[in-house]
């Protein structure tokens, strides 16, 4: 059996990082090089960095950010935000990244997908949905969570699966940085119709979530963001405890 994984997230806007509710409220978190460093010697299994108001004059300097990312930590990383051909992965690759992570993009233009997976393989690309439920129902919101798309979770995560997506992650919008724990009813139904890992985010708030995410959930990895960047969850003794309450992770 595959170990689970555990995956800080780093929301990056203007070189530094951030952490918000329900997508908004952005306060600071601290440096993106040192968190990660940080991090990386706790004990994390991988980090994703997304560079949440990624532009067009942003791209330079968080291709920089990556340069920097790769020189100084020695786990697997994932960079998102702003992607949308081939030409802006190979970049971040060369930069030193491991994976990618599409969003926006592949809900307007799904070949995409497709097109990572030829030209880099599936394990490189990494398919981002942020999801809101409303009445029984989930749908994608692009950029960001600002904009509805009346697409159906469920079903753009099974075409991305089979456009060749290395692994999906599944941001609840109903509880990002509530804290109450992740959306373990729909990570399970992803989980059982998917042949990819599934990723949750949205809604760590206490050692327990983590666990009902992988057990309850089916979850294979699970990402969080302020408690460990506000010191609230330390990794290390999160996996000791995961551990003990019969997840398989590496310790």
């Amino acid at each position: 059996m595959l170990a689970k994984r555990i995956i800080p997230c780093l929301d990056i806007k203007n070189g530094e990082t951030v952490k918000g509710t329900n997508f908004v409220n952005l306060r600071e978190a601290g440096d993106p090089v040192e968190l990660g460093k940080a991090y990386s010697e706790q004990g994390a299994d991988e980090l994703v960095y997304l560079d949440i108001t990624a532009s067009h004059e942003g791209r330079k300097t968080f291709t920089e950010l990556v340069q920097r990312i790769a020189r100084e930590i020695n786990i697997p990383f994932t960079v998102g935000g702003g992607i949308n051909e081939l030409s802006d992965v190979d970049r971040l690759l060369n930069a030193g990244a491991d994976k990618v992570s599409v969003n926006s993009a592949a809900l307007r233009r799904p070949e995409l997908i497709d097109e990572i997976a030829t030209h880099f393989g599936s394990q490189v690309c990494v398919v981002a949905i942020d999801a809101k439920e409303s009445d029984g129902a989930w749908e994608c919101y692009l950029n960001g969570g600002r904009i509805p798309t009346g697409i159906d979770l469920f079903e753009w995560a099974r075409e991305a699966n089979e456009r060749g997506a290395g692994e999906i992650l599944f941001t609840s919008m109903n509880h990002d940085g509530v804290k109450n724990g992740y959306a373990n009813t729909a990570l399970r139904q992803l989980s059982n119709e998917l042949t990819i890992p599934v990723i949750a985010s949205g809604g760590a708030g206490k050692k327990e979530h983590f666990r009902d995410t992988f057990l309850e959930g089916h979850s294979d990895a699970a990402l969080a963001a302020s408690v460990f960047h506000f010191g609230e969850i330390p990794i290390q003794e999160l996996k000791k405890w995961l551990h003990e309450e019969g997840v398989h992770v590496r310790l």
